[in-house]
């Protein structure tokens, strides 16, 4: 490093120093990594160590969907660790039990029964696992324009390029187009034909298909209405098992339990995470049906993890559905999130280097643009494994600088607030990205 350029702790406090010396930062080079310690946070809100406070309108990653004052949680934690710290899964507790009841109580059609793991990611391996047990076959097909985890099973499904370090991965993924109407030369009900083509071409030979019903960190995608239903009609045609990832849209995001439901469909398997507990513990959850329950009564489930069912973690998921229930937020994400889509809307009247608002409930995407006839992307998919910033990461600033983190992923702003904000967070919020937009306005004739 030469004497002009600064040190990577140049302008950290002692504990962002700490951080950037002695932990990995995720998802990036290390070079470039430089920690914010975050000293409080309550609400919507969050405050830094400088003292300053911002309104969390991505609900962190996406999972902060209680926000973060939601004391029947806390106070769940607190009880169970009390009482019993952790017992080995072979054990249970009273929060375990009642916590697999409630979920087969709030999940879509028959789904019954969980296996427990600890983050979105070890749901998804479940999931492969499960599915190919259960049918014997090996593919699993997913999508190009998808985020499914980081252990290799859930990056070998993963569609996104940060999956291309990982590769070759597990064997037998199988990638598919998305139903992404602003990004691509097949219409979205095209891209789902495409995909019975891809299994009558690929013969009996795949397990599952598995989908996010709402494409989450690669750009907040909503399918016409009548996909999802379609694409499980292709996966049963073919002897195929449909799993919906609901890590990032379960629970309340889309103003329904799940994304499924916003489509009225009911899958084979369904993994959760996030929102589970509204990330006040790491928690992964896979449900699958009655009859993929009853298949592993006399074949051996085999998988297993030392905190599966960790007691303070499903005790948390437990106080969070009943939060859930009990302070009706799902409904309220439904009719909050409807005055946060026409606010967003409003945004996109006003700012040439908007080119699609897309979204449902407290789900929404800015996707921005430097040319909308040609809907030429600020970023491109590269811009996700490569060093610098992009124009809407100069976006995200602008607004971090009015007091309003917003997570942006490609080329596509992240609105993701918690379930409990109110529409005059939202104004606040959506006037910083009004101010921060002029950014990317200004950027379209570079």
């Amino acid at each position: 490093m030469s004497e002009q350029e600064p040190a990577p702790t140049d302008g950290l406090n002692e504990v962002e120093a700490t951080d950037r010396e002695h932990v990995f930062g995720t998802w990036s080079f290390q070079s470039e990594v430089r920690p914010t310690e975050v000293t409080h946070a309550e609400g919507v809100r969050f405050t830094d160590a400088d003292g300053e406070e911002f309104i969390d309108f991505s609900s962190q990653l996406m999972c902060s969907n209680l926000g973060h004052s939601a004391e029947k949680v806390e106070d769940a934690i607190a009880e169970q660790v009390a009482d019993a710290a952790y017992v080995s899964p072979g054990y249970t507790t009273e929060a375990r039990a009642k916590l697999g009841e409630k979920l087969a109580a709030v999940t879509p059609g028959d789904l019954s029964k969980t296996f427990f793991s600890t983050s979105g990611t070890e749901a998804v391996e479940a999931a492969i696992k499960i599915a190919r047990f259960y049918t014997g076959k090996q593919k699993i097909l997913s999508r190009y324009r998808s985020y499914h985890g980081a252990t290799y099973g859930s990056i070998s499904v993963t569609g996104d390029p940060r999956r291309l370090a990982s590769e070759p991965g597990i064997p037998g993924t199988i990638k598919a187009p998305d139903p992404y109407a602003y990004g691509s030369t097949l219409d979205p009900m095209e891209s789902v034909e495409y995909i019975d083509e891809m299994l009558e071409l690929e013969g009996d030979t795949v397990a599952a298909i598995l989908v996010e019903p709402i494409v989450g960190s690669n750009g907040i995608l909503v399918p016409p209405e009548e996909y999802l239903p379609r694409l499980k009609e292709i996966a049963h045609d073919h002897g195929a098992l449909l799993v919906v990832d609901e890590v990032m849209s379960g629970f309340g995001r889309t103003g329904e339990w799940f994304g499924a439901d916003v489509f009225g469909v009911e899958p084979d398997i369904m993994t959760m995470a996030k929102g589970l507990t509204g990330a006040y513990q790491p928690l992964g959850a896979t449900i699958v049906t009655d009859e993929i329950a009853a298949h592993f009564e006399d074949e051996m489930l085999c998988h297993g993890h030392t905190y599966s069912g960790h007691p303070a973690a499903v005790a948390a998921g437990l106080a969070a559905v009943e939060t859930y229930e009990e302070q009706n937020l799902i409904e309220r994400a439904s009719e909050v999130g409807a005055y946060l889509g026409d606010r967003i809307d409003d945004l996109a009247d006003r700012h040439p280097s908007v080119g699609e608002a897309r979204g449902v409930g407290l789900f929404r995407g800015i996707e921005l643009t430097s040319d909308p006839d040609e809907r030429v992307p600020f970023g491109e998919r590269a811009d996700k494994v490569s060093k610098g910033t992009t124009v809407v990461d100069e976006v995200a600033a602008a607004a971090y600088d009015r007091g309003t983190y917003v997570a942006n992923m490609i080329n596509t702003l992240i609105v993701a607030p918690p379930l409990t904000i109110t529409e005059d967070e939202i104004d606040e919020a959506i006037d910083a990205l009004d101010a921060a937009l002029d950014v990317s306005d200004d950027a379209m004739d570079r």
